[in-house]
């Protein structure tokens, strides 16, 4: 099908997408903001590491987790998904701001529950958008163009984060960073377009679409019922508790264990990881596309090669001697930041090839709410659950404050990605078999429709 010109990519077309990859990055900024000030955090409140990896992981998935699905429902039955990503945009960005505000451990919480309140309405409307923005053969790579966000995001939270943070309070952080969020929400209003759902549908996707939609939970039973779709899900679960383990507590790792001041350690985590993530990000997008046009498990099995890849970087990175360092100026580089860069560049992969895969597997009508399943088991059990594992582990082995605790406890977290491999692995041949399933259904349809023409009905 030759999709028309208004279909076709145009300058609003390309804003829109640069605006919701923009938004993303503050998205993932405001809320991993926290990892690079848990340290100031904790000592101002006196508070305990499985506290903290409570809030910042925990805290923030329940509500996500509960706000997401009703939301995406939104999306996915024709509300203006540009509407949703503004308003939940600003709503977050004030969040932000008020964590900087708080003067009670208590409010802090309740600031960055509201802060996932809004983060809820914007990855799955806008990965739903961006499918609908480009043509369905260059998805993954559409799609890793916006999952730079994360790794931008990183690099710039930690970066700058922990200067700022050195400069002037831990306060200050959430401020100065919640505030463009605001601008941004307002620019998407006014600049951004929704172009409508399914404009590159087959007549197949089409026809599915235009049936009457069940109810929302039915919806929900429908799209878990897919094959291939749950394995998916616990791949990446638990490779999004390892990493936002990982991602929340390094920088605090490096501080303990390096014996570095916080800035240093966000300055150096941030660059190399962000450089490198954003990197594999984009070559694991741009490259599964030319490998899934020949054989559709690329899709998978990129993302189950690239967490096993990853898995000797991260123990490098953890149990690298923390004496072995560079002087650059003043500042102390570890050797081990090497192995980081490279634990980046491969865990970078999964979540890009993850989330276009699901958004293959369903219709239009479906995709945000596809998204919001994926992104609730990937906030649930990877912002949830990661932070607060990693924090309760570093609790139970530390011995002092020596760093050995939490060097133990990114070392469990780490050796969890084998499993997460193993799912994507099992979900290999039930994704080819929907896959095949749906072309089926395309070819037997084209058919029909050749037939048709050349064979009219005449009524006399």
């Amino acid at each position: 099908m030759q999709p028309n010109k208004n279909k076709l990519g145009n300058a609003r077309t390309h804003m829109t997408l640069l605006l919701l990859s923009i938004i993303y990055v503050f998205s993932y900024i405001d809320r991993n903001l926290i990892a690079i000030v848990l340290e100031p955090i904790k000592l101002e409140f006196g508070v305990s590491d499985t506290v903290m990896g409570a809030v910042s992981g925990l805290a923030f998935a329940v509500l996500y987790s509960a706000v997401s699905l009703p939301l995406s429902r939104m999306a996915d039955s024709g509300t203006n998904r540009k509407n949703i990503v503004a308003v939940c945009c600003g709503l977050w960005s004030i969040a932000t701001m008020a964590s900087g505000a708080v003067t009670q451990f208590w409010q802090f919480v309740i600031a960055r529950m509201t802060v996932a309140i809004g983060e809820a309405g914007g990855t799955s409307p806008s990965i739903s958008m961006c499918s609908d923005l480009y043509p369905p053969h260059k998805r993954s790579f559409i799609i890793s163009l916006y999952m730079l966000g994360p790794h931008v995001g990183l690099l710039a939270a930690m970066a700058l984060g922990g200067w700022v943070a050195q400069e002037f309070g831990w306060r200050a952080v959430f401020i100065y960073f919640g505030a463009p969020g605001i601008l941004l929400a307002l620019l998407l209003y006014i600049v951004g377009r929704d172009p409508g759902l399914g404009v590159y549908d087959t007549e197949v996707e089409r026809a599915t679409r235009n049936q009457a939609q069940g109810s929302f939970l039915s919806n929900v039973g429908d799209i878990m019922k897919i094959k291939g779709f749950f394995l998916i899900c616990m791949g990446t679960a638990i490779a999004g508790m390892v990493g936002y383990g990982y991602g929340i507590w390094a920088p605090t790792f490096m501080v303990r264990n390096f014996d570095i001041p916080l800035a240093h350690a966000g300055l150096i985590f941030g660059i190399s990881s962000g450089v490198f993530a954003a990197i594999g990000s984009i070559f694991s997008g741009y490259y599964c596309d030319k490998l899934s046009r020949k054989d559709p498990r690329w899709q998978l099995r990129m993302p189950a090669l690239s967490v096993l890849v990853s898995i000797p970087f991260g123990f490098g990175f953890v149990l690298w001697p923390a004496d072995a360092a560079w002087q650059l100026g003043s500042v102390t580089v570890p050797h081990a930041i090497v192995f980081a860069a490279g634990f980046s560049l491969f865990n970078s992969w999964w979540p890009t090839l993850a989330f276009a895969a699901v958004s293959k597997l369903v219709s239009s009508n479906q995709r945000a709410t596809s998204v919001a399943i994926l992104s609730l088991f990937l906030t649930l059990f990877g912002a949830g659950f990661g932070p607060l594992l990693t924090g309760t582990f570093s609790d139970i082995f530390s011995t002092g404050d020596n760093g050995e605790g939490l060097k133990i406890a990114l070392v469990v977290m780490l050796s969890l990605l084998t499993i997460s491999a193993w799912f994507y692995y099992k979900a290999i041949s039930p994704y080819q078999l929907h896959m095949n399933e749906l072309q089926e259904d395309e070819d037997s349809s084209s058919h029909t429709a050749i037939m048709d023409t050349e064979n009219p009905i005449t009524i006399k």
